[in-house]
């Protein structure tokens, strides 16, 4: 979950592995560096902290350098601190990571009985000794760096630069996401696109065991082999090169003081943009997918599995594709999924669905089903990504980079993509009837414009926030299809501003939570105006009875007087809701973050993509 960079080519090195990192810093925080190559041989500065941190012991002047590489940490071994932070180094061997090494205790172990002496707590260290230590057994430096990775056990992304081969760079995949970008006579790897946006739009994504060597004029691509053998996979010429329609804006705050506030007021663009292609005809989507008409016939079961808030996308999905297509789904958290013997079969659809395209549970869940003989389907917003490549078919949403940590924006673009497949499924096995489908593909051409309506409700939000200041928990409860929603309320909540928050289904009220609720308890009651309305009518009487506060998100006017606070969003159809009723509390935890003063777009002890286990 940290982030890596290298730059080889004729800028000056430093300011672009300034920038890339500071773009990569929602995946990691806690310290940064940077190692570079100058007249003076190497140099390396790092430090606890942020970019910004960084930046303060840098030399000034900047050296003049054209090669270096850089990593922004998310601890994982060792506490943040100054000997912990990367590059590691040894023998002249610089090493940035992202990952984990498995077996890092055996070669610590191993490589101290040589006489090493370790200098930090981290896995990674081990990785520049293991090369010094191959090359003191005579290899070459290229020979030691292969070698060295054939003895690592775990997951990861490595950029590697040497004084020894002061003209290259090297990037290594193993379990952890790493994109080459190519430009004119410059090269760049990053741990992800946004990175490097705004040189090139050009990038090759490295599969698992691959090594790239880069230098200023050429990139060359090998795939290892065991005991450091390498085969020769592809050159810079015939590289499957990905171009990416983001644009370098998309990735910056655009006049916005939060990406993630910038990135809640973008969710009519991307809802429209990944429904635009296929909601005239969703069942031609499902031909296009690979999803035959025997195979769509034939399915007995679907399973989605995700992490976080894409694990709710996928119960929202649950309710929507079973009542619209009548086919029974199992949804789970992909870290449980892949532990479990699963009953799958090639009548079997899966759908994983994951805004980065690499986080490790998820395409572990989804490489499990591949192997039982399911129909593979990534629900992905990364182009090029591991998810969208294994998959046997992928639906990309069309959200853009998403750099706020607490997504927003992927959310209800896979809630957008979801419901094509509900609606696509449900008319392809003449369970939805054509009247039923047109009334929901006309909703969903709406619902742009309505999400905007309910954006407006921010300044409204942001006084019942300032009204509740000081709770420290919450209580969130939905029924039906938004019990998701209250859900994902309660982790936005969570995420953001550091208060506890449970979600609950409203009928569960009276088998526990309701010991929870004293005078004063902010309960947020999800209500809109369905066939379970009645009852979640009463939900809240219970609430007002035992004197907690509740605050109503709801089509319904009528609600001003049963309610403390009402936050009122547009109407819609019932199974198009989530869409609605999910805004207000995306805004209702951004702004709970920012009266609290804590870091909306970097929550303490998270990280934009879990890419390791």
């Amino acid at each position: 979950m940290c982030g890596i960079v290298g730059y080889i080519g004729n800028r000056s090195a430093i300011p672009v592995l300034m920038d890339g990192l500071k773009k990569l810093e929602y995946r990691g925080y806690d310290s940064a560096g940077v190692a570079y190559i100058n007249g003076n041989g190497l140099e390396i500065k790092k430090t606890k902290g942020r970019i910004e941190d960084l930046h303060k012991i840098l030399p000034f002047p900047l050296p003049e350098c054209k090669i270096g590489v850089g990593h922004t940490r998310w601890a994982t071994h060792g506490e943040p601190s100054d000997r912990n932070a990367h590059p590691h180094a040894c023998g002249g061997v610089v090493v940035v990571h992202n990952g984990i090494i498995e077996n890092y205790q055996q070669l610590r172990s191993r490589l101290t009985s040589e006489g090493h002496e370790f200098s930090s707590e981290t896995d990674t260290e081990v990785i520049p000794r293991l090369i010094s230590s191959h090359m003191e057994k005579g290899n070459t430096f290229e020979e030691s760096m292969k070698k060295a990775v054939s003895d690592l056990r775990g997951s990861y992304a490595l950029g590697i630069m040497s004084g020894n081969c002061p003209g290259k760079l090297f990037a290594i995949r193993n379990g952890s996401p790493l994109v080459i970008g190519v430009g004119q006579n410059e090269y760049f790897f990053a741990s992800d696109i946004p990175a490097f946006l705004q040189f090139t739009n050009k990038f090759i994504f490295l599969e698992d065991g691959q090594i790239c060597m880069l230098s200023r004029d050429d990139i060359t691509v090998e795939n290892l082999g065991p005991n450091g053998s390498s085969k020769k996979a592809r050159q810079s010429s015939g590289a499957k090169v990905v171009e990416i329609s983001w644009t370098p804006e998309m990735a910056e705050k655009d006049g916005f003081d939060y990406f993630m506030l910038k990135e809640m007021y973008e969710q009519p663009r991307t809802v429209r943009d990944t429904m635009s292609e296929w909601l005239d005809n969703p069942p031609k989507m499902l031909d296009s997918l690979g999803l035959t008409p025997k195979m769509v016939l034939g399915l007995r079961r679907l399973h989605i599995a995700a992490c976080g808030t894409s694990y709710h996308a996928g119960l929202v999905a649950k309710y929507i594709i079973e009542a619209l297509a009548h086919i029974p789904v199992d949804v789970e958290i992909a870290s449980e999924f892949r532990y479990r013997d699963q009953l799958i079969d090639k009548n079997n659809l899966f759908i994983s669905i994951t805004q980065s395209g690499e986080t490790a549970d998820t395409l572990a869940a989804q490489r499990e089903a591949s192997k039982k003989g399911a129909f593979t389907l990534s629900i992905c917003n990364v182009v090029g990504s591991t998810a969208s490549r294994e998959a046997d078919s992928v639906l990309y949403t069309r959200a853009g980079p998403e750099i706020g940590v607490a997504s927003t924006k992927a959310f209800t673009a896979q809630l957008a993509a979801l419901c094509l497949i509900a609606i696509a499924l449900g008319m392809k096995r003449g369970r939805l009837i054509a009247a039923e489908a047109e009334t929901l593909i006309n909703q969903l051409k709406k619902m742009p414009s309505l999400i905007e309506k309910a954006l407006a409700s921010g300044k409204h939000v942001k006084d019942i926030v300032g009204r509740i200041k000081g709770s420290r928990s919450m209580l969130y409860l939905g029924r039906g299809i938004n019990y998701p929603i209250a859900l994902e309320g309660a982790l936005k909540l969570k995420e953001i501003s550091y208060i506890h928050a449970e979600g609950y289904p409203a009928g569960e009220m009276k088998h526990g939570p309701i010991a929870l609720i004293e005078r004063g308890l902010p309960v947020v009651v999800i209500a809109p105006m369905d066939n379970l309305f009645e009852k979640t009518l009463s939900n809240i009487e219970e609430v007002k009875a035992r004197g907690g506060k509740v605050i109503v998100v709801t089509d319904e006017p009528g609600l001003r007087t049963k309610a403390d606070e009402v936050i009122e969003v547009p109407p819609a159809h019932p199974a198009l809701s989530p869409f609605l009723n999910v805004i207000p509390l995306q805004l209702m935890a951004f702004w709970s973050g920012v009266l609290n003063g804590t870091d909306v777009d970097k929550p303490r002890n998270l990280a934009k993509s879990v890419t390791v286990e």
